[in-house]
This record gives structure tokens, sequence and C-alpha cells, in this order.
């Protein structure tokens, strides 16, 4: 999936409109921007509803922070007539922004009642430092069936807070957990939830072995803001068109005739992760012997 990247100016109507394009030309789900900003401003929502309407029939996601309301909930799926809403928390950026939010007070009970009183699938979102897996059973006990592990990798929200003079020191930059740590707390629970990975990942290859590990989706974003802002449309085209092209070659590397197969195949852990794995509790070989 093409995960939230803008929303709220010129250029980010322009970068969303071009990657809905693709997205419906792919069959991507694509999910916009905070929308927090829209409420705010309500003349800025065309930013995000050109998203719909580029991709009329294509899977849409939403995105607000988790301390907003249910009503805001609602009105953000309403907004864009999405398919699901992604719940964002992102405490150490807003801990990091000098205007940032301070009160993080009830947030479980807030996106307990999100997920009774809104009517498409709740994604819980993490930003860049990556969920454990005791918030992932927190947020299962919250009603919460789809996770974006967010790790640690990929975009650093706390560096770009502090190059905007943010409150925290440098020290803090390489803050979170990797996603493929997170990814392997979280798909070791074995919960009924799907799994979203999201979180530095470039390549096919890192998708391959993402949904090996357990993830039922990808998500990025850098790398098509990237083409995007170098190449143009042109340039995101031929990226996801190289990286499908990969992706099967992938599978077909591993004789995997389709990304179910590809996701049963045995994944040898080493290194780093298998070490944090083991610190955690969770034997790195349940990766290698699955059930075909």
């Amino acid at each position: 999936m093409i995960n939230a990247i803008t929303g709220g100016t010129d250029a980010a109507f322009s970068i969303n409109s071009c990657l809905a394009g693709l997205a419906h030309k792919y069959n991507i789900p694509m999910a916009v921007g905070s929308l927090n900003i829209a409420f705010e401003q309500p003349s800025l929502s065309p930013s995000f509803a050109i998203v719909r309407e580029k991709n009329p029939d294509g899977l849409i996601f939403a995105n607000i922070g988790a301390n907003e309301s249910p009503d805001k909930a609602f009105q953000a799926v309403e907004m864009i007539k999405a398919d699901a809403l992604q719940l964002h928390f992102n405490v150490p950026q807003e801990i990091a922004m000098r205007e940032g939010e301070r009160n993080f007070k009830n947030i479980l009970a807030n996106v307990k009642a999100i997920v009774d009183n809104t009517p498409v699938p709740i994604i819980a979102k993490e930003v860049g430092f990556g969920f454990s897996r005791e918030t992932a059973e927190k947020l299962f006990d919250c009603g919460v069936r789809i996770f974006d592990n967010g790790g640690q990798g990929g975009t650093n929200f706390i560096a770009i807070e502090n190059h905007r003079s943010g409150n925290l020191e440098d020290e803090f930059n390489g803050w979170g957990i990797p996603t493929a740590w997170s990814l392997g707390e979280i798909a070791a629970l074995q919960l009924p939830a799907r799994i979203i990975a999201s979180g530095g990942i470039r390549s096919a290859l890192d998708a391959a072995k993402a949904l090996a590990m357990g993830a039922d989706m990808i998500g990025m974003a850098a790398p098509l803001l990237k083409k995007y802002m170098l190449e143009g449309k042109e340039g995101v085209d031929f990226f996801l068109n190289r990286f499908l092209y990969s992706l099967k070659a992938a599978a077909l590397m591993t004789g995997s005739r389709n990304l179910k197969e590809l996701a049963a195949q045995p994944l040898i852990i080493l290194g780093q992760t298998a070490e944090w794995l083991r610190a955690r509790g969770i034997d790195p070989g349940i990766w290698i012997n699955k059930k075909q």
C-alpha cells in the first residue's frame, strides 16, 4: 500500500493526485496524511478529497491522531469516503515538537470508543517507532484488528522535529523498535488480526521478507515521495512497475505461486533480530518450522 504522506497544501494536492492515480492503475490501497489540519482549515480538504476523486473504486484509508474524538473519526471517514481509518500513534514526535501534544491520558479508552462508533475497520498505525507486543495486546483488547507496525528505520520524525528546533536531544534520534523486531513481536502473538509492515521498506526483497515474517501487507511512503519530487509521475510509475515485477521474481525464486505461498516459506532469522527476539522470549525458529 501507499502509506500516509501528506495533505493540506497545494503541493500535497499534486502529490496525492499523482499517487492516487497510480494507486488506481496498479490496484494498490492508499492512505492520506493526517486529516487533522482539514478540521482546522476546511478549505484545505480538497488536497485529501482528490484521492477519492482519482481512485473512486479503490481502497482508501483516512488518517487522524489516536487522541481525536470519535466524532472526528467518523467525519474523517466521511470526508474522503474512506474504506478504513488509520489512527496514528506518534508520542515521541509530539514530545519532540515544541507545539506538540502533551496529554495522552485515557487514549486506550478513546481508541475503543472510536472502534465502537466508526463504521469502517480501524488501523492502529505507528509512525516510525514500532509497536511492541504489549502495545499490540492492549490495542487488540480495545477492538483493533489491523496493525501498521511503523517500525524504526524509515522516516525519523524525532530527527525532523529536531531540525525544526525540537525539544529532544539528538541522542533520541535512534529511538524506537526496528521494523523487523516489531513485526516479529506482533506476529509471534498469533492474534486474529492483520499486520501491515512499514518503516524502512525500500525494495521488493524487503517486502518479501516482511511477508514471510508474518505481514499481510507492506506499506511504503518515503521512496514514492522521493521519486515524485525528483522524477515526477513517470518516476513513481516506473518504480511501482519495477517493484511489482521484482516481488513476482522473489515469489518465483522461492517456488511460490502467489503471496500466500510466499508467506508460508521458511524464514531463517539471524543476527541482532534473532538476539532481540530471544531476549523477548520469542523463538526465532518458529519462522523456520512453519505449518504449511
